[in-house]
């Protein structure tokens, strides 16, 4: 391909059907022809080509070092020969001789051919960050291509992206040709030329639903204020209204469920969980951890950090399958969580009377409360409940005899006294 004809008719056709300028095509072939007699051909220690823009008249030129004593003639040429080419030429210079066309067919039709086909390349690369840059973050729909370790390959029509095993939800399991909706979530720089990052298991992939099938959040009536999304098991989305006769929760679930229901379908089943948001951190909690309890709340706002307690019966529910829950929650709030399980309350009724009791008969002058503890412990819990007890009793109880004389005299004392 070293007619002119054939190379204007090239560069006539990249430029009305693939849009790369002429003068960038010329750049591209003139390079890709100089590279490639380098290494085929050894013309010289450099060639120069050049190709003219409107006739496609390809010429090329050996260039020499000019030297007294030529070493390596592919590349030095003697003073006196050179000079024959150039009068001006001196010793440490350099000179061109013009490369005959017909060393350069061969060498031409390769290097334009493979020069066409690394421009349409970089020029269709150039054209996918173009043609995609302001789609990021917004919806994409292709047709599956094809699947390799984990990672799909998307076909985007004009481009092709790929959803990495990252970004997949998991239990979706996709086939080639069949469609499928992702959000472009960036477009990365590799060595082969951008790079469409496609995704489905992102946060912004779920708000980017909300947005679609809830026209208040749509218009801004409704804002989501936080989202916590662990992708194929559970999401949870907290919504605050701007106007205070809309509903946040009813309006995005919708009449009967159909808003939500529709979202849910399109992640695979995968549950959503939509709640009010609040400022107060304890009110949040309580509606975040639903339909646990929450109870004896304790904030660490330096830490931001909050321990709480729930009830046995209510403990996986809040903690969640694998801590899914109570990780979401976390997220959804950005608070720690210390999630404790509280004492039964027949348990706490039983300490309360017990420390009552020993209050009680602690009370009393002569009784330490090293003694009423050990009272109540053997079933001594009240003034009452001395009548008939002897130091014998007592002794076999554990007491020592001092000890025991010692207590049923204070009780004595005391009886008389409050009898007064």
């Amino acid at each position: 391909m070293n007619s002119g004809t054939e190379i204007i008719a090239v560069l006539e056709y990249m430029e009305k059907e693939k849009g790369i300028a002429r003068s960038d095509m010329i750049e591209a072939i003139q390079e890709a022809i100089r590279s490639a007699a380098l290494k085929s051909i050894h013309f010289g220690r450099d060639v120069r080509v050049h190709i003219h823009p409107k006739t496609g008249h390809l010429q090329a030129w050996a260039i020499y070092e000019v030297v007294d004593s030529v070493a390596d003639p592919a590349s030095q040429m003697h003073l006196l020969k050179a000079q024959e080419l150039d009068p001006q030429a001196q010793l440490g210079t350099t000179v061109e001789k013009e490369i005959p066309p017909s060393a350069l067919g061969r060498i031409a039709a390769q290097s334009t051919l493979q020069a066409i086909n690394q421009s349409v390349r970089h020029f269709e690369k150039g054209r996918i960050y173009e043609d995609f840059r302001n789609q990021v973050g917004k919806f994409v729909t292709g047709i599956v291509r094809a699947e390799d370790r984990g990672h799909l390959f998307i076909d985007l029509g004009k481009a092709e992206g790929i959803m990495p095993h990252r970004e997949r939800t998991p239990g979706e399991d996709y086939r080639p040709g069949d469609p499928v909706r992702c959000l472009l979530l960036r477009i990365e720089s590799t060595p082969n030329g951008p790079e469409i990052i496609l995704s489905r298991s992102c946060d912004q992939f779920v708000h980017k639903l909300l947005e679609l099938e809830i026209s208040e959040i749509a218009d801004g009536t409704i804002a989501v204020h936080s989202l916590a999304r662990e992708a194929g098991y559970r999401t949870k989305v907290a919504v605050e209204s701007r106007e205070l006769n809309v509903d946040p929760v009813g309006a995005c679930i919708g009449a009967r469920g159909v808003r939500i229901r529709s979202i849910c379908k399109e992640l695979g089943n995968e549950k959503i969980d939509i709640l009010r948001y609040y400022p107060d951190p304890v009110e949040f909690l309580i509606e975040a951890i639903r339909p646990a309890i929450p109870r004896n709340i304790q904030i660490d706002e330096r830490d931001r950090r909050l321990c709480f307690e729930v009830s046995e019966d209510d403990l996986a529910t809040a903690i969640g399958k694998r801590g899914l829950n109570a990780k979401l929650t976390s997220k959804l709030m950005n608070w720690k969580l210390s999630i404790n399980r509280a004492a039964p309350q027949a348990d706490i009724a039983l300490s309360q009377r017990i420390q009552k009791a020993t209050e009680g008969l602690n009370g009393i002058p002569g009784i330490s409360d090293e003694m009423a503890q050990k009272l109540v412990a053997i079933g001594i819990t009240g003034l009452d409940v001395f009548e008939g007890v002897t130091a014998e009793d007592l002794q076999a109880s554990g007491f020592e005899a001092e000890e025991a004389e010692s207590i049923l005299s204070s009780v004595q004392a005391f009886r008389a006294q409050t009898a007064v």
